[in-house]
Protein backbone atom coordinates (compact mmCIF):
# COMPACT_ATOMS: atom_id res chain seq x y z
CA UNK A 1 0.00 0.00 0.00
CA UNK A 2 2.67 2.68 1.01
CA UNK A 3 4.70 1.84 -2.72
CA UNK A 4 1.66 2.59 -4.20
CA UNK A 5 0.70 5.60 -2.06
CA UNK A 6 3.54 7.33 -2.64
CA UNK A 7 3.69 6.42 -6.42
CA UNK A 8 0.44 9.01 -6.58
CA UNK A 9 1.86 11.49 -4.46
CA UNK A 10 4.67 11.36 -6.90
CA UNK A 11 2.67 11.78 -9.69
CA UNK A 12 0.79 14.51 -7.47
CA UNK A 13 4.00 16.14 -6.81
CA UNK A 14 4.76 16.55 -10.77
CA UNK A 15 1.43 18.70 -11.19
CA UNK A 16 3.42 21.37 -9.87
CA UNK A 17 5.06 24.33 -11.97
CA UNK A 18 7.53 22.91 -14.30
CA UNK A 19 9.96 25.86 -14.04
CA UNK A 20 12.17 26.17 -11.21
CA UNK A 21 14.21 28.99 -10.27
CA UNK A 22 17.88 29.66 -8.57
CA UNK A 23 18.81 30.31 -5.36
CA UNK A 24 22.15 30.81 -3.53
CA UNK A 25 22.61 30.52 0.01
CA UNK A 26 25.63 31.39 1.78
CA UNK A 27 26.84 29.87 5.41
CA UNK A 28 30.39 31.13 6.77
CA UNK A 29 31.72 28.38 8.98
CA UNK A 30 34.65 30.73 9.64
CA UNK A 31 32.62 33.26 11.51
CA UNK A 32 30.54 31.37 14.09
CA UNK A 33 28.51 32.99 16.27
CA UNK A 34 26.88 32.91 20.05
CA UNK A 35 25.44 29.47 20.90
CA UNK A 36 22.45 28.45 18.80
CA UNK A 37 19.01 28.37 21.55
CA UNK A 38 16.70 25.30 21.19
CA UNK A 39 14.32 27.58 21.63
CA UNK A 40 11.50 25.37 19.68
CA UNK A 41 11.29 23.35 23.25
CA UNK A 42 8.60 24.35 24.44
CA UNK A 43 5.03 22.90 23.93
CA UNK A 44 1.12 23.45 25.12
CA UNK A 45 -2.50 22.90 25.15
CA UNK A 46 -5.72 23.79 26.44
CA UNK A 47 -6.71 20.51 27.52
CA UNK A 48 -4.40 19.05 30.62
CA UNK A 49 -5.79 15.63 30.88
CA UNK A 50 -5.25 15.04 27.19
CA UNK A 51 -1.56 14.09 28.57
CA UNK A 52 -2.08 11.13 30.02
CA UNK A 53 -4.53 9.61 27.86
CA UNK A 54 -3.76 6.95 25.11
CA UNK A 55 -1.93 9.52 22.37
CA UNK A 56 -1.08 12.08 24.34
CA UNK A 57 0.89 9.91 26.51
CA UNK A 58 2.52 8.97 23.38
CA UNK A 59 3.18 12.19 21.99
CA UNK A 60 4.57 13.68 25.12
CA UNK A 61 7.02 10.59 24.41
CA UNK A 62 8.38 12.07 20.84
CA UNK A 63 8.27 15.01 22.42
CA UNK A 64 10.72 14.62 25.34
CA UNK A 65 13.03 12.54 23.13
CA UNK A 66 13.74 15.36 21.04
CA UNK A 67 15.59 16.72 23.68
CA UNK A 68 15.18 15.06 27.13
CA UNK A 69 14.66 16.55 30.32
CA UNK A 70 15.02 20.26 28.78
CA UNK A 71 11.35 19.90 27.55
CA UNK A 72 8.45 21.85 28.43
CA UNK A 73 4.74 21.71 28.78
CA UNK A 74 2.23 24.60 29.34
CA UNK A 75 -0.94 23.69 30.10
CA UNK A 76 -4.12 25.43 30.73
CA UNK A 77 -6.92 24.54 33.94
CA UNK A 78 -4.60 22.84 36.22
CA UNK A 79 -6.66 24.17 39.58
CA UNK A 80 -10.00 23.97 37.51
CA UNK A 81 -12.88 22.00 39.16
CA UNK A 82 -13.85 18.50 37.60
CA UNK A 83 -13.50 14.88 37.44
CA UNK A 84 -10.28 14.89 34.98
CA UNK A 85 -12.85 14.34 32.22
CA UNK A 86 -11.39 16.25 29.14
CA UNK A 87 -13.12 18.12 26.39
CA UNK A 88 -12.23 20.73 23.54
CA UNK A 89 -10.96 23.88 25.37
CA UNK A 90 -11.51 22.49 29.13
CA UNK A 91 -9.75 20.37 31.26
CA UNK A 92 -10.02 19.86 35.26
CA UNK A 93 -8.12 18.37 38.11
CA UNK A 94 -10.53 19.03 41.37
CA UNK A 95 -7.48 20.17 43.37
CA UNK A 96 -9.23 22.30 45.74
CA UNK A 97 -12.61 21.90 46.96
CA UNK A 98 -14.03 22.51 50.44
CA UNK A 99 -16.22 20.59 52.55
CA UNK A 100 -19.23 21.66 54.56
CA UNK A 101 -18.15 24.02 56.72
CA UNK A 102 -16.03 26.19 54.06
CA UNK A 103 -12.30 24.29 54.94
CA UNK A 104 -9.97 23.53 52.12
CA UNK A 105 -9.91 19.93 50.83
CA UNK A 106 -6.52 19.30 48.38
CA UNK A 107 -6.39 16.81 46.19
CA UNK A 108 -2.97 16.72 43.70
CA UNK A 109 -4.01 13.14 42.09
CA UNK A 110 -4.75 14.44 38.56
CA UNK A 111 -2.14 16.81 38.44
CA UNK A 112 0.31 14.57 39.92
CA UNK A 113 -0.75 12.09 37.24
CA UNK A 114 -0.41 14.80 34.77
CA UNK A 115 3.32 15.92 36.02
CA UNK A 116 4.15 12.08 36.36
CA UNK A 117 3.70 11.72 32.59
CA UNK A 118 5.15 14.45 31.79
CA UNK A 119 8.01 13.57 33.69
CA UNK A 120 8.28 10.13 32.59
CA UNK A 121 8.49 11.26 28.93
CA UNK A 122 11.47 13.55 29.45
CA UNK A 123 9.27 16.56 29.43
CA UNK A 124 8.82 18.99 32.62
CA UNK A 125 6.27 21.32 33.49
CA UNK A 126 5.87 24.86 32.64
CA UNK A 127 3.49 25.30 35.36
CA UNK A 128 0.57 27.43 34.61
CA UNK A 129 -1.20 28.57 37.58
CA UNK A 130 -4.73 28.56 37.27
CA UNK A 131 -7.68 28.43 36.31
CA UNK A 132 -10.19 29.60 39.86
CA UNK A 133 -11.94 26.70 41.11
CA UNK A 134 -15.63 26.35 42.02
CA UNK A 135 -15.16 26.88 45.52
CA UNK A 136 -13.59 30.05 45.14
CA UNK A 137 -14.81 31.99 42.85
CA UNK A 138 -16.42 35.04 43.29
CA UNK A 139 -18.69 33.97 40.53
CA UNK A 140 -19.53 30.30 40.88
CA UNK A 141 -22.21 29.90 38.33
CA UNK A 142 -21.75 28.53 35.29
CA UNK A 143 -18.56 26.70 35.88
CA UNK A 144 -18.43 24.04 33.31
CA UNK A 145 -18.42 25.18 29.77
CA UNK A 146 -19.45 22.85 26.51
CA UNK A 147 -17.73 24.41 24.11
CA UNK A 148 -17.64 23.05 20.72
CA UNK A 149 -15.93 24.89 16.75
CA UNK A 150 -19.32 25.56 15.91
CA UNK A 151 -19.84 28.22 19.26
CA UNK A 152 -18.80 31.52 19.90
CA UNK A 153 -15.20 31.79 21.70
CA UNK A 154 -16.85 33.52 24.64
CA UNK A 155 -18.78 30.59 25.96
CA UNK A 156 -15.87 29.46 27.36
CA UNK A 157 -15.19 32.24 30.13
CA UNK A 158 -17.66 30.91 32.80
CA UNK A 159 -16.68 30.51 36.30
CA UNK A 160 -12.98 29.52 36.34
CA UNK A 161 -12.20 33.06 34.67
CA UNK A 162 -12.95 35.31 37.96
CA UNK A 163 -10.65 36.33 40.80
CA UNK A 164 -11.07 34.61 44.05
CA UNK A 165 -13.36 35.15 46.97
CA UNK A 166 -10.66 34.52 49.51
CA UNK A 167 -7.03 36.06 48.63
CA UNK A 168 -5.56 33.98 51.68
CA UNK A 169 -6.98 30.87 50.68
CA UNK A 170 -6.11 31.54 47.32
CA UNK A 171 -1.97 32.09 48.35
CA UNK A 172 -2.68 29.10 50.68
CA UNK A 173 -3.79 26.87 47.91
CA UNK A 174 -0.25 28.11 45.87
CA UNK A 175 2.15 27.53 48.47
CA UNK A 176 0.00 24.02 49.34
CA UNK A 177 0.21 22.83 45.17
CA UNK A 178 4.31 24.03 45.20
CA UNK A 179 5.19 22.23 48.78
CA UNK A 180 3.16 19.39 47.68
CA UNK A 181 5.41 19.79 44.08
CA UNK A 182 8.65 19.99 46.41
CA UNK A 183 8.17 17.06 48.64
CA UNK A 184 6.73 14.78 45.96
CA UNK A 185 9.65 15.81 42.63
CA UNK A 186 11.89 16.97 44.65
CA UNK A 187 13.91 20.95 45.06
CA UNK A 188 16.51 19.94 42.43
CA UNK A 189 13.66 18.76 40.03
CA UNK A 190 11.08 21.74 40.73
CA UNK A 191 14.03 24.36 40.55
CA UNK A 192 14.25 23.87 36.50
CA UNK A 193 10.14 24.40 36.46
CA UNK A 194 9.13 27.55 35.37
CA UNK A 195 5.95 28.87 37.13
CA UNK A 196 3.87 31.99 35.92
CA UNK A 197 0.62 33.01 36.95
CA UNK A 198 -2.73 32.31 34.80
CA UNK A 199 -3.85 32.93 30.96
CA UNK A 200 -3.78 35.90 28.89
CA UNK A 201 -5.24 38.29 31.93
CA UNK A 202 -5.52 41.47 29.31
CA UNK A 203 -8.80 39.47 27.42
CA UNK A 204 -11.44 37.18 28.37
CA UNK A 205 -9.56 34.36 30.61
CA UNK A 206 -9.54 37.08 33.03
CA UNK A 207 -13.08 38.77 34.38
CA UNK A 208 -11.00 40.69 37.34
CA UNK A 209 -9.69 44.43 36.85
CA UNK A 210 -5.33 44.99 35.89
CA UNK A 211 -4.94 45.35 39.22
CA UNK A 212 -6.78 42.32 40.48
CA UNK A 213 -4.72 40.35 38.55
CA UNK A 214 -0.88 41.61 39.65
CA UNK A 215 -3.18 41.19 43.28
CA UNK A 216 -3.35 37.67 41.97
CA UNK A 217 0.02 37.23 40.64
CA UNK A 218 1.83 38.75 43.69
CA UNK A 219 -0.35 36.43 46.00
CA UNK A 220 0.76 33.44 43.77
CA UNK A 221 4.55 34.25 43.60
CA UNK A 222 4.56 34.80 47.58
CA UNK A 223 3.12 31.10 47.67
CA UNK A 224 5.47 29.44 45.59
CA UNK A 225 8.68 31.63 47.21
CA UNK A 226 7.52 30.19 50.38
CA UNK A 227 7.65 26.81 49.55
CA UNK A 228 10.12 26.76 46.78
CA UNK A 229 12.29 29.95 47.95
CA UNK A 230 14.14 29.84 44.53
CA UNK A 231 11.79 28.84 42.12
CA UNK A 232 11.76 30.32 38.54
CA UNK A 233 8.52 32.43 38.87
CA UNK A 234 7.50 34.90 36.30
CA UNK A 235 4.77 36.24 33.94
CA UNK A 236 2.35 37.52 32.67
CA UNK A 237 1.48 35.56 29.51
CA UNK A 238 -0.21 38.54 27.90
CA UNK A 239 -2.20 38.05 24.46
CA UNK A 240 -1.23 40.24 21.54
CA UNK A 241 2.56 40.76 22.10
CA UNK A 242 2.70 43.56 24.42
CA UNK A 243 -1.00 43.53 25.06
CA UNK A 244 -1.33 47.44 24.58
CA UNK A 245 0.24 48.93 27.65
CA UNK A 246 -0.87 45.90 29.77
CA UNK A 247 3.05 44.49 29.80
CA UNK A 248 4.93 47.61 29.97
CA UNK A 249 2.71 47.97 33.26
CA UNK A 250 3.47 44.64 34.53
CA UNK A 251 7.16 45.30 34.12
CA UNK A 252 6.73 48.46 36.32
CA UNK A 253 5.03 46.86 38.50
CA UNK A 254 7.11 43.89 39.16
CA UNK A 255 10.42 46.11 39.03
CA UNK A 256 8.85 48.99 40.95
CA UNK A 257 5.50 48.95 42.08
CA UNK A 258 3.80 48.38 45.83
CA UNK A 259 3.78 44.19 45.97
CA UNK A 260 0.01 43.75 46.63
CA UNK A 261 0.55 40.74 49.55
CA UNK A 262 3.30 42.03 51.19
CA UNK A 263 2.92 45.61 50.77
CA UNK A 264 6.82 45.74 50.02
CA UNK A 265 8.21 47.10 46.69
CA UNK A 266 8.70 44.77 43.61
CA UNK A 267 7.81 41.37 42.83
CA UNK A 268 10.18 39.08 41.52
CA UNK A 269 10.47 38.55 37.88
CA UNK A 270 12.45 35.54 36.57
CA UNK A 271 11.59 35.41 33.32
CA UNK A 272 9.13 37.70 30.78
CA UNK A 273 6.62 35.61 28.59
CA UNK A 274 3.85 36.82 25.98
CA UNK A 275 2.29 35.71 23.55
CA UNK A 276 2.25 36.06 19.69
CA UNK A 277 -0.60 34.87 16.88
CA UNK A 278 -0.53 35.23 13.32
CA UNK A 279 -3.74 35.98 11.16
CA UNK A 280 -4.40 33.64 8.22
CA UNK A 281 -7.46 34.39 6.40
CA UNK A 282 -9.73 32.85 3.55
CA UNK A 283 -8.64 34.47 -0.16
CA UNK A 284 -11.06 32.63 -2.84
CA UNK A 285 -10.93 29.23 -1.10
CA UNK A 286 -7.05 29.24 -0.13
CA UNK A 287 -5.32 30.20 3.28
CA UNK A 288 -3.03 33.24 2.55
CA UNK A 289 -1.08 33.16 6.43
CA UNK A 290 -0.11 36.02 8.20
CA UNK A 291 3.43 35.70 9.57
CA UNK A 292 3.70 39.34 9.32
CA UNK A 293 1.26 39.66 12.55
CA UNK A 294 3.20 37.13 14.35
CA UNK A 295 6.71 38.59 14.60
CA UNK A 296 5.10 42.03 15.01
CA UNK A 297 3.89 40.75 18.19
CA UNK A 298 7.09 39.53 19.16
CA UNK A 299 8.72 42.91 17.64
CA UNK A 300 6.64 45.12 19.92
CA UNK A 301 7.02 42.87 22.63
CA UNK A 302 10.56 42.82 22.29
CA UNK A 303 10.91 46.54 21.85
CA UNK A 304 9.18 47.33 25.44
CA UNK A 305 11.25 44.79 26.99
CA UNK A 306 14.20 46.36 25.59
CA UNK A 307 13.59 49.47 27.17
CA UNK A 308 14.23 48.46 30.44
CA UNK A 309 18.38 47.60 31.48
CA UNK A 310 17.76 45.58 34.39
CA UNK A 311 16.00 43.25 32.03
CA UNK A 312 18.97 42.71 29.43
CA UNK A 313 20.15 39.19 30.63
CA UNK A 314 16.15 38.02 31.70
CA UNK A 315 15.47 35.16 29.57
CA UNK A 316 12.23 35.29 27.68
CA UNK A 317 9.55 32.58 26.96
CA UNK A 318 7.06 33.37 24.54
CA UNK A 319 4.16 31.15 26.14
CA UNK A 320 2.04 30.68 23.18
CA UNK A 321 3.75 31.08 19.37
CA UNK A 322 1.77 30.06 16.79
CA UNK A 323 0.13 30.83 12.76
CA UNK A 324 -3.39 32.07 14.58
CA UNK A 325 -4.90 31.75 17.80
CA UNK A 326 -7.33 29.14 18.70
CA UNK A 327 -6.01 24.78 18.36
CA UNK A 328 -9.43 24.01 18.59
CA UNK A 329 -11.37 26.11 15.91
CA UNK A 330 -11.72 24.81 12.50
CA UNK A 331 -12.46 26.96 9.42
CA UNK A 332 -11.48 27.67 5.86
CA UNK A 333 -9.11 29.90 7.22
CA UNK A 334 -7.22 27.36 9.62
CA UNK A 335 -6.73 24.84 6.57
CA UNK A 336 -3.32 24.95 6.77
CA UNK A 337 -2.86 22.73 9.52
CA UNK A 338 -2.40 19.59 8.24
CA UNK A 339 0.09 19.69 5.42
CA UNK A 340 3.43 21.36 4.51
CA UNK A 341 1.86 25.05 5.50
CA UNK A 342 2.06 25.08 8.93
CA UNK A 343 5.92 22.66 8.92
CA UNK A 344 7.13 25.40 6.21
CA UNK A 345 5.84 28.57 8.31
CA UNK A 346 7.57 26.90 11.44
CA UNK A 347 10.33 26.23 9.83
CA UNK A 348 10.41 30.07 8.39
CA UNK A 349 9.26 31.81 11.39
CA UNK A 350 11.96 30.20 14.47
CA UNK A 351 14.62 31.75 12.92
CA UNK A 352 13.39 34.88 12.72
CA UNK A 353 12.50 35.15 16.20
CA UNK A 354 16.05 34.97 17.23
CA UNK A 355 16.84 37.53 14.72
CA UNK A 356 14.11 39.41 16.35
CA UNK A 357 16.30 39.15 19.79
CA UNK A 358 19.28 40.05 17.94
CA UNK A 359 17.85 43.12 16.97
CA UNK A 360 16.70 44.31 20.33
CA UNK A 361 19.53 42.62 22.52
CA UNK A 362 16.99 40.41 24.44
CA UNK A 363 17.50 36.97 25.96
CA UNK A 364 15.13 34.63 24.12
CA UNK A 365 14.94 31.58 25.70
CA UNK A 366 11.85 29.87 24.39
CA UNK A 367 9.04 29.61 22.08
CA UNK A 368 6.14 27.43 23.06
CA UNK A 369 4.22 26.36 20.16
CA UNK A 370 0.50 25.71 21.52
CA UNK A 371 -0.35 22.65 19.77
CA UNK A 372 -0.78 19.46 20.99
CA UNK A 373 -2.92 16.23 20.15
CA UNK A 374 -7.06 15.89 20.53
CA UNK A 375 -8.38 12.85 21.81
CA UNK A 376 -11.17 10.80 20.19
CA UNK A 377 -11.38 13.18 17.18
CA UNK A 378 -11.82 12.37 13.40
CA UNK A 379 -8.29 11.56 11.56
CA UNK A 380 -7.06 15.01 10.59
CA UNK A 381 -9.76 17.01 11.92
CA UNK A 382 -8.53 20.42 11.32
CA UNK A 383 -7.02 21.03 14.39
CA UNK A 384 -4.18 22.60 15.50
CA UNK A 385 -2.10 19.91 16.60
CA UNK A 386 1.13 18.14 16.27
CA UNK A 387 -0.31 14.48 15.61
CA UNK A 388 -3.96 12.96 14.79
CA UNK A 389 -4.54 9.90 16.53
CA UNK A 390 -0.76 8.71 16.99
CA UNK A 391 -0.29 9.79 13.33
CA UNK A 392 2.03 12.65 13.34
CA UNK A 393 1.89 15.72 11.13
CA UNK A 394 4.66 17.20 8.93
CA UNK A 395 5.09 19.76 11.39
CA UNK A 396 6.29 17.68 14.19
CA UNK A 397 8.85 16.22 11.73
CA UNK A 398 10.36 20.18 11.48
CA UNK A 399 10.97 20.16 15.33
CA UNK A 400 12.63 16.70 15.12
CA UNK A 401 14.81 18.61 12.30
CA UNK A 402 15.35 21.91 15.19
CA UNK A 403 16.13 18.84 17.25
CA UNK A 404 19.34 18.25 15.49
CA UNK A 405 20.72 20.88 15.15
CA UNK A 406 23.59 22.64 18.00
CA UNK A 407 26.54 24.34 18.26
CA UNK A 408 27.18 27.66 17.59
CA UNK A 409 24.98 29.40 14.99
CA UNK A 410 26.79 30.56 11.66
CA UNK A 411 25.75 33.54 9.64
CA UNK A 412 23.63 32.42 6.40
CA UNK A 413 23.14 35.19 3.61
CA UNK A 414 20.43 34.09 1.13
CA UNK A 415 20.16 35.71 -2.45
CA UNK A 416 16.25 34.43 -2.09
CA UNK A 417 15.12 35.25 1.51
CA UNK A 418 12.90 37.89 2.12
CA UNK A 419 14.33 40.76 4.23
CA UNK A 420 13.73 40.67 8.11
CA UNK A 421 12.02 44.37 7.95
CA UNK A 422 10.04 43.28 4.75
CA UNK A 423 8.52 40.28 6.21
CA UNK A 424 7.63 42.52 9.23
CA UNK A 425 5.79 45.11 6.66
CA UNK A 426 3.61 42.71 4.77
CA UNK A 427 5.12 39.27 5.15
CA UNK A 428 5.50 36.65 2.44
CA UNK A 429 3.42 38.02 -0.79
CA UNK A 430 5.48 38.54 -3.50
CA UNK A 431 8.39 36.35 -4.42
CA UNK A 432 8.95 33.14 -1.52
CA UNK A 433 11.28 32.96 1.36
CA UNK A 434 13.86 30.76 0.53
CA UNK A 435 16.65 30.76 3.50
CA UNK A 436 18.31 28.90 6.07
CA UNK A 437 19.44 28.71 9.65
CA UNK A 438 22.61 26.42 9.52
CA UNK A 439 25.25 25.50 12.89
CA UNK A 440 28.33 24.11 13.68
CA UNK A 441 29.30 21.99 16.62
CA UNK A 442 32.83 20.67 16.37
CA UNK A 443 33.24 18.64 12.88
CA UNK A 444 29.21 18.58 12.02
CA UNK A 445 27.75 21.56 10.19
CA UNK A 446 23.93 21.22 10.04
CA UNK A 447 22.16 23.71 7.53
CA UNK A 448 17.87 24.01 7.16
CA UNK A 449 16.36 25.14 4.65
CA UNK A 450 12.88 26.42 3.83
CA UNK A 451 11.01 27.27 0.91
CA UNK A 452 7.77 29.47 2.12
CA UNK A 453 5.28 32.04 0.96
CA UNK A 454 1.95 33.29 1.95
CA UNK A 455 -0.28 31.54 -0.22
CA UNK A 456 -0.97 28.01 0.14
CA UNK A 457 -0.80 28.16 -3.62
CA UNK A 458 1.97 25.88 -5.83
CA UNK A 459 5.09 27.04 -7.04
CA UNK A 460 8.17 26.58 -8.68
CA UNK A 461 11.07 24.57 -7.17
CA UNK A 462 14.08 26.31 -5.79
CA UNK A 463 17.11 25.02 -7.33
CA UNK A 464 19.14 26.12 -4.25
CA UNK A 465 22.98 25.95 -4.22
CA UNK A 466 24.55 26.01 -0.27
CA UNK A 467 28.17 27.48 -0.36
CA UNK A 468 30.12 26.28 2.78
CA UNK A 469 32.49 29.44 2.79
CA UNK A 470 35.56 28.03 5.33
CA UNK A 471 34.19 24.35 5.75
CA UNK A 472 36.79 21.69 6.63
CA UNK A 473 38.35 20.24 3.82
CA UNK A 474 37.24 16.96 2.24
CA UNK A 475 33.87 15.52 1.78
CA UNK A 476 31.71 15.25 4.94
CA UNK A 477 29.35 12.33 5.58
CA UNK A 478 25.89 13.93 4.38
CA UNK A 479 22.74 13.51 5.38
CA UNK A 480 19.92 14.73 4.19
CA UNK A 481 16.12 14.80 6.01
CA UNK A 482 13.37 16.60 4.03
CA UNK A 483 9.28 17.38 4.99
CA UNK A 484 7.51 18.11 1.03
CA UNK A 485 4.52 16.46 -0.34
CA UNK A 486 6.14 13.08 -0.50
CA UNK A 487 7.97 12.71 2.74
CA UNK A 488 7.87 13.20 6.34
CA UNK A 489 3.98 13.66 5.53
CA UNK A 490 0.75 11.46 6.56
CA UNK A 491 -1.65 13.84 5.28
CA UNK A 492 -0.92 13.41 1.46
CA UNK A 493 -0.76 9.64 2.37
CA UNK A 494 -4.34 9.90 4.05
CA UNK A 495 -5.70 11.71 1.54
CA UNK A 496 -4.10 8.86 -1.19
CA UNK A 497 -5.85 6.21 1.00
CA UNK A 498 -9.48 8.66 0.22
CA UNK A 499 -9.14 10.01 3.94
CA UNK A 500 -10.44 6.78 5.59
CA UNK A 501 -11.62 7.81 9.12
CA UNK A 502 -11.38 3.89 10.23
CA UNK A 503 -8.58 2.66 8.15
CA UNK A 504 -7.47 -0.67 8.67
CA UNK A 505 -4.28 -1.75 10.49
CA UNK A 506 -2.45 -2.14 7.19
CA UNK A 507 -3.39 1.22 6.24
CA UNK A 508 -2.07 2.40 10.18
CA UNK A 509 0.97 0.91 9.62
CA UNK A 510 1.26 2.64 6.48
CA UNK A 511 0.48 6.29 7.83
CA UNK A 512 2.62 5.36 10.70
CA UNK A 513 5.40 5.24 8.43
CA UNK A 514 4.56 7.79 6.52
CA UNK A 515 4.87 10.47 8.99
CA UNK A 516 8.16 9.61 10.04
CA UNK A 517 11.16 11.91 9.44
CA UNK A 518 12.29 11.17 6.36
CA UNK A 519 15.84 10.76 5.18
CA UNK A 520 16.43 10.71 1.41
CA UNK A 521 19.29 10.89 -1.40
CA UNK A 522 17.44 12.36 -4.27
CA UNK A 523 18.05 15.94 -5.45
CA UNK A 524 21.12 16.62 -3.43
CA UNK A 525 24.83 16.62 -4.29
CA UNK A 526 27.95 17.47 -2.42
CA UNK A 527 31.30 19.06 -4.68
CA UNK A 528 34.14 20.17 -3.63
CA UNK A 529 35.91 22.09 -6.22
CA UNK A 530 39.14 24.59 -6.25
CA UNK A 531 39.05 24.64 -2.55
CA UNK A 532 34.84 25.45 -2.37
CA UNK A 533 32.53 23.46 -0.73
CA UNK A 534 28.90 23.51 -2.42
CA UNK A 535 25.91 22.04 -1.72
CA UNK A 536 22.59 21.71 -4.39
CA UNK A 537 19.60 20.70 -3.28
CA UNK A 538 16.08 20.58 -5.51
CA UNK A 539 13.50 22.24 -3.17
CA UNK A 540 9.82 22.30 -3.62
CA UNK A 541 7.81 25.03 -2.41
CA UNK A 542 6.52 24.51 1.21
CA UNK A 543 9.13 22.43 1.46
CA UNK A 544 11.75 21.63 4.55
CA UNK A 545 15.15 20.14 4.09
CA UNK A 546 17.95 19.71 6.58
CA UNK A 547 21.74 18.54 5.78
CA UNK A 548 23.89 17.09 8.26
CA UNK A 549 27.51 16.78 7.50
CA UNK A 550 30.22 15.60 9.35
CA UNK A 551 33.70 15.61 8.53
Amino acid sequence: MIVKTHALLLALAGLAAADSFPVNIRVDAARPGNDLKPIWRFFGADEPNYATMKHGDELLGHLGSLKPDQVFFRAHSLLVTGDGTPALKWGSTNAYTEDAAGNPVYDWTIIDDIFDTYRKNGVRPYVQIGFMPQALSVKPEPYRHHWTPRAKYEEIYTGWAYPPKDWAKWEELVYQWAKHSVEKYGPEEVLTWYWQTWNEPNIGYWRGSREEFFKLHDHAVRAVRRAIPEAKVGGPDVAGGPGGDFLKGFIEHCLHGKNLASGEKGTPLDFISFHAKGSPRDVGGRVQMGISNQLRDIDNAFNVIARYPELKDTPIVIGESDPEGCAACQGPNLAYRNGTMYSSYTAASFPRKLDLADKHGVNLEGALTWAFEFEDQPYFAGFRSLATNGIDKPVLNVFRMFSKMSGKRLPVASDAAVSLPDILRSGVRGKADVSALAAMDGNKITVLVWHYHDDDVRGADAEVRIDLTGAPAGTPEMSRYLVDETHSNAFTAWLAMGSPQQPTEEQIADLEQACRLAEVKENAAFTEKDGQSYVTVTLPRQGVTLLELKW
